[in-house]
């Protein structure tokens, strides 16, 4: 049976905003080719999105810049305010953007352990309402927030965790509360910067992944199919409970220190660089990522060298003929990593490993290649290990794709008012 004329006005609107959405602003004779439409079809959505305050003029293309075939259609972007969060352990991060993504103010505040939870969550209130104000919005239509920890798949709220600090769970209920007209919702922080490498960063041309993320803790999102898998409880890529060889207990349900997390997370990323030899040194970033990016330029400058003056050795070495402190710590770091990839890849077998967070983009192809060599040791599945392009920034970053794709879901809803602002 054939669509009815209001079913099919709806159709053919849906289509011209998502390519808006896809391809920036179009004329209407872009838009007549892309979604094959009749010109006055097209006239007749381009003039009803006009009026419902969906899309607008922004600019003329062509030579002449004249009549109506030069109008340069693009959405409304301050039709609605977004709003994205990055809570840490140690802080959060909070932008705000327009209704096409444009970043219009961010900041960022440390948070310490010792403030209290109440004070906690009022000092990220109020960064947020800051931010608010400094992007010129008078309001949120949706806000999307990435945290660690698990979140439940029924209720989409954050579980309690022992492992996290009690303000995490505050700052969710009192930004509902001070924002009683913004759609808030929250997800996992790794999932969020998965959904931000395969929109915008190293997973572009892969519908089947695994992003491992390296930063204060460990996590790994998995998307296959094109599709975000969440798990029965929402605990998909809790990567940090798997138990590993070397580790003197095994994780238990509040504790995940005798797993993958007791290997690769921060503390641990710093403690084996003090093994090799390779000291913290103290700065603003964090340890873990300064120890990494130091070794990883000591081994770029050192094989650079080598290969300059001798053309036949690789790899750095000391005095004595042992390998480099930097070098054997990539190696242990590499070695320890490739447990975890190892095990994704057996059970899912992705094809492809992000190795995420901060860490992951501190190590860069140096790291990401010693454990892409390792693999093809462990498996015969061939898999390719690549270094994020978004580091630590991908989850605002996925947090602000998602809450822009709610708010225009439900903006680009025929019969919206036209002249409804958020």
């Amino acid at each position: 049976m054939p669509a009815s004329p209001s079913t099919a006005r709806a159709i053919n609107d849906r289509l011209a905003l998502r390519l808006l959405q896809q391809e920036g602003p179009l004329t209407a004779g872009r838009l007549k080719q892309l979604t094959g439409l009749s010109r006055p079809t097209v006239a007749d959505l381009v003039e009803r999105l006009t009026v419902m305050g969906l899309i607008t003029v922004v600019g003329e293309a062509g030579e002449q810049r004249r009549g109506p075939n030069a109008k340069v259609y693009g959405i409304v972007a301050d039709r609605a305010h977004l709003a994205a969060l990055d809570i840490r352990t140690e802080g959060v991060s909070v932008a705000v953007a327009d209704l096409v993504g444009r970043v219009l103010a961010e900041e960022s505040v440390p948070i310490t352990g010792d403030m209290g939870t109440g004070p906690a969550v009022e000092q990220a209130v109020a960064l947020v309402e800051r931010v608010v104000k400094e992007a010129g919005a008078d309001r949120l239509h949706t806000v999307g927030i990435g945290a660690p920890g698990l979140i439940d798949p029924a209720s989409g709220e954050l579980r309690d965790s022992s492992g996290l600090p009690e303000w995490h769970r505050r700052l969710v209920a009192a930004l509902q509360e001070r924002l009683p007209e913004a759609r808030v919702s929250v997800e996992n922080e790794t999932n969020l910067a998965a959904l931000a490498e395969q929109r915008d960063g190293a997973a572009r041309d892969r519908d089947t992944f695994v992003l491992l993320w390296l930063g204060h803790g460990t996590g790994a999102a998995v998307v296959l199919d094109g599709a975000l898998r969440r798990g029965a409880s929402g605990g998909t890529g809790e990567i940090g409970f798997l138990p590993v060889p070397g580790a003197t207990t095994l994780p238990s349900a509040t504790d995940c220190e005798g797993g993958f997390h007791g290997l690769a997370a921060a503390t641990a990323v710093v403690d084996l660089a003090a093994e090799c030899g390779v000291p913290a040194k103290p700065g603003q970033e964090p340890s873990e990522v300064g120890v990494v990016r130091a070794a990883v330029g000591v081994v770029r400058g050192a094989v650079g060298q080598a290969r300059a003056t001798e053309g036949e050795r690789s790899r750095p070495e000391s005095p004595d003929g042992t390998p480099e402190p930097s070098d054997r710590f990539l190696d242990a770091l590499a070695d320890r990593l490739a447990v975890g990839v190892a095990s994704v890849v057996a059970i899912l077998d992705p094809g492809c490993v992000v190795l995420g967070g901060e860490v992951g983009q501190a190590g860069g192809e140096e790291l990401a290649g010693r454990v892409q060599d390792r693999i093809a040791r462990m498996t015969p599945l061939p898999t390719e290990v690549r270094t994020t392009t978004l580091g630590g920034g991908a989850v605002l970053r996925g947090a602000l794709l998602t809450a822009r794709d709610r708010a225009q879901e439900e903006l680009f809803t025929p019969g919206q008012r036209p002249d409804q602002r958020w």
